[in-house]
């Protein structure tokens, strides 16, 4: 077959993402505070931005005057073909001026909602946190220490993981220093007893040996169960441990109480993370029995074209270059503040389709919740389902019963395809949960039995269902759990 080159025309079509279609992505999955921040650099780096002073300004005149700012940034007389194509008949200015402000995006009965009361408390607000190193070492220097004897015992801090664990082998520590093997494990018990008790420990038996001796009243057998049959212990094999020390089953029972008492990781009581604090992005009330949404605005400012270049542009420029600057900031400032508005409009309708779909779930708690997926709310509002997991993502709502991630909201059905109902995931846990939680102690239910009990209530999940979800709320089996 012969191979020759042609020339030919055709036309295709093929989607373009311009770099203002991607800044209004990105605007829709910022959470509140990372919006405010991107707006506060935005108006450092465009001088055409300006923020609106005060609150909502009062007076026909004050108002007249904004209307006709925004009309004279849009005018024709401001070189029009040059500014972003449709921005004069796609945008409603006078919306956004009179209504982009504290209580934009709400129902009109939201202001009689919204009292301090409703929203959520900032008296929990902190600066950075000390990590677990930080707090072992400001009480080793407490201590009166050589400066060998200093220098191990950081080491030994500095390769603590967050759990309270060494992560490197003492042995290895020993040999970068120069200090005899007694002062160095005394160095290693002197850490581990520094406040969170056991922290440095090599493994989960050092780490609670460490705390059961130092317990007000120290007990020969916890340590020598810690030391010798935790494994049994985990089995729940009183016989064998009974057995091994010649004591009785409740005597073992009792040292169980007491090691159960002690803490696995301690380095968890002193977080080595940041404490992240959200903002919500929308607040729920209820208002006559019903619920409503109110976005949040707060710190959110209400930006407008600044009437300096407003000026500038309506005088006309000589200089192509000054021209060409102000228009480009001109167009990257009108699509931030549609941008803006389209933002918080889209939450407004993702939060509101919600709040109608869950009105259950507001009312009466979790295990009301109802099985939704973003295509549903998808449909309901006439967007792509991309751009409601867009919305969703790292958003966070307040209602009265709490505070929610928007993706806590969205369960596929289970126990449906089946012939029973469709329950969403999230009240299955709480079902499996209150089953458990009243059970007999010395015959757990399985998560077969816990299968066909669902099963009466018209709920079909297979056992191994059962066991993930069982599993995802950090609950032992049936074996483990026996008492």
């Amino acid at each position: 077959m012969a191979i020759k080159m042609s020339q030919g025309l055709k036309q295709t079509q093929s989607l373009m993402i311009t770099p203002q279609l991607q800044q209004a992505i990105k605007l829709l999955t910022l959470t509140h505070l990372e919006m405010t921040t991107l707006i506060s650099q935005e108006m450092v780096e465009n001088p055409m931005l300006e923020e609106m002073d005060g609150e909502v300004e009062s007076g026909v005149e004050e108002k007249s005057r904004d209307e006709m700012d925004v009309q004279e940034a849009t005018a024709d007389s401001f070189d029009g073909p040059e500014l972003i194509e449709g921005s004069r008949d796609t945008f409603d200015w006078e919306s956004y001026s009179d209504s982009f402000n504290s209580t934009s995006s709400s129902s009109p009965n939201m202001k009689e909602a919204t009292s301090p009361d409703d929203m959520p408390s900032y008296e929990n607000m902190v600066s950075k946190g000390q990590t677990l190193q930080e707090h072992l070492e400001w009480q080793l220097r407490m201590e009166s220490l050589s400066v060998e004897e200093l220098n191990f015992a950081l080491d030994i801090i500095g390769n603590i993981d967050d759990d309270g664990y060494l992560e490197i082998p003492f042995e290895e520590i020993i040999s970068r220093h120069n200090l005899e093997r007694d002062q160095s494990l005394g160095m290693l018990g002197l850490v581990q007893h520094l406040d969170p008790v056991g922290c440095g420990a090599q493994n989960l038996e050092e780490c609670l040996g460490v705390q059961a001796r130092m317990l007000a009243e120290r007990s020969p057998l916890v340590e020598l169960i810690i030391e010798r049959n935790l494994k049994d212990l985990e089995k729940k094999d009183y016989a064998k441990i009974s057995k091994d020390f010649g004591v009785s089953k409740e005597k073992v029972k009792d040292a169980e109480l007491i090691i159960m008492g002690l803490n696995p990781k301690p380095g968890r009581l002193v977080s080595a993370d940041e404490t992240q604090y959200v903002v919500p992005d929308i607040f729920v009330a209820e208002v006559g029995g019903e619920f409503v949404v109110q976005v949040n605005d707060e710190g959110v400012p209400r930006l407008r074209i600044s009437n300096l270049y407003k000026s500038l542009i309506k005088n006309g420029q000589n200089d192509a270059e000054a021209k060409e600057f102000v228009q480009d900031k001109l167009r990257a400032a009108l699509w931030l503040i549609k941008s803006i508005e389209n933002r918080q409009k889209t939450i407004y309708k993702v939060a509101n389709s919600i709040v109608r779909t869950q009105q259950e779930f507001f009312k009466k708690g979790p295990a009301f919740l109802k099985p939704m997926i973003l295509k549903d709310i998808a449909n309901e509002i006439g967007m792509h389902e991309s751009t409601v997991s867009r919305v969703t993502t790292n958003k966070f709502m307040h209602t009265p019963i709490g505070t929610f991630e928007l993706k806590y909201f969205f369960n596929a059905g289970i126990g449906g395809k089946n012939g029973g109902i469709d329950i969403a995931g999230e009240s299955l846990k709480l079902k499996i949960k209150e089953m458990i939680g009243n059970e007999d102690p010395k015959r757990p239910l399985s998560d077969q039995k816990i299968s066909e009990l669902l099963s009466t209530k018209d709920i079909i999940v297979a056992r191994r269902t059962v066991a993930k979800y069982r599993e995802m709320m950090g609950v032992a089996p049936s074996s483990k759990r026996k008492k």
